[in-house]
């Protein structure tokens, strides 16, 4: 998918469909007193968020269940359930918190999250926040209510280098313990990797077996940096393609508040339906493709998933 040029310092925005493999949850008993669930990647049901655009870009909220086709590995599959109603949502914030987002950015990164945080998610929504530099930390863990998480970061100071993959392989296994089926997770970073120990296939082979959707937002400076030291849009759109998102590239961190009001607006306006597969779970990789009837309209979903059979623990 294309990178989306704004005028300005560059953020990089990732959003886009999720697909769940679900068996019957398994309970665990959370740090908040609640009964949560860890989803297991068994196949009773194959569940899936999807965002419509048309040609120009534009969302499209008005379809019903026959207006879609689903094909797992070129088969058409039957949607069991379908619903264009927006449902509870668990997400995740990874935020970079590396020296290079001192100063400005950091304070527009705060200012930005607080509003998407307060003001454009659900209350019935569950969110989690990560920063990383070097190392990654989670400063608050899954809270229902996301306007509690306001001025969460306040105490954040940049510092160190810049362990993307690490960062997002340690936040993805926070979403086994989720509250709800559809997952997102929004990565704010205004660097290329300099130090992680795992790569991009890693954090590829992890997308594959959780159901969560990355928006990826990254800042480039406008002035000049070592090239080993800049944002690489290449590298967050192959995540975010594999997610079924997309990236967008920003020039100015004041831009950060008008791209996360575009990921609340996708979120708020997506499509969940399901299906159920013939296979039996195998731990093969399925790949999935879903397409609108008769419309020029772009699908963004997840490219597929690995069948493992469900375990417990």
């Amino acid at each position: 998918m294309a990178v989306r040029k704004v005028p300005s310092m560059t953020v990089v925005l990732l959003l886009g469909m999720v697909a769940w493999v679900l068996p019957a949850p398994l309970a665990v008993h959370r740090q908040d007193g609640r009964r949560g669930q860890v989803f297991r990647s068994g196949i009773e049901l194959v569940q899936l968020a999807a965002t419509v655009v048309s040609e120009d870009g534009q969302l499209v909220g008005d379809l019903r269940r026959d207006d879609f086709e689903v094909f797992e590995d070129g088969v058409r599959q039957e949607i069991v359930d379908f619903t264009r109603d927006r449902v509870p949502l668990s997400l995740g914030v990874v935020l970079d918190i590396s020296q290079s987002m001192s100063g400005q950015r950091i304070d527009d990164a705060r200012l930005a999250l607080d509003h998407f945080l307060s003001r454009l998610l659900d209350p019935g929504d569950e969110v989690f926040v990560t920063v990383f530099n070097h190392s990654s930390e989670v400063t608050a863990p899954w809270t229902v209510g996301p306007r509690q998480l306001r001025n969460s970061l306040d105490d954040v100071r940049p510092w160190g280098g810049t362990s993307l993959y690490d960062a997002i392989n340690v936040a993805l296994p926070l979403f086994d313990t989720r509250e709800h089926q559809r997952a997102a997770a929004v990565v704010i970073s205004d660097g290329s990797d300099t130090g992680s120990e795992s790569d991009i296939r890693d954090v590829r082979r992890a997308l594959r077996r959780r159901g969560v959707f990355v928006y990826a937002i990254g800042i480039d400076a406008p002035v000049t940096r070592p090239i080993n030291d800049s944002v690489n849009p290449g590298v967050l759109t192959a995540i975010t393609r594999e997610s079924g998102g997309y990236t967008e590239v920003v020039h100015d961190s004041p831009e950060l508040g008008p791209a996360t009001e575009r990921i609340a607006e996708e979120l708020n306006h997506q499509y969940t339906f399901s299906y159920r597969p013939a296979r039996a779970a195998d731990g093969t990789y399925r790949s999935i493709r879903v397409r609108v009837v008769g419309q020029p309209h772009r699908v963004r979903t997840r490219r597929g998933y690995v069948a493992d059979p469900w375990r417990r623990g």
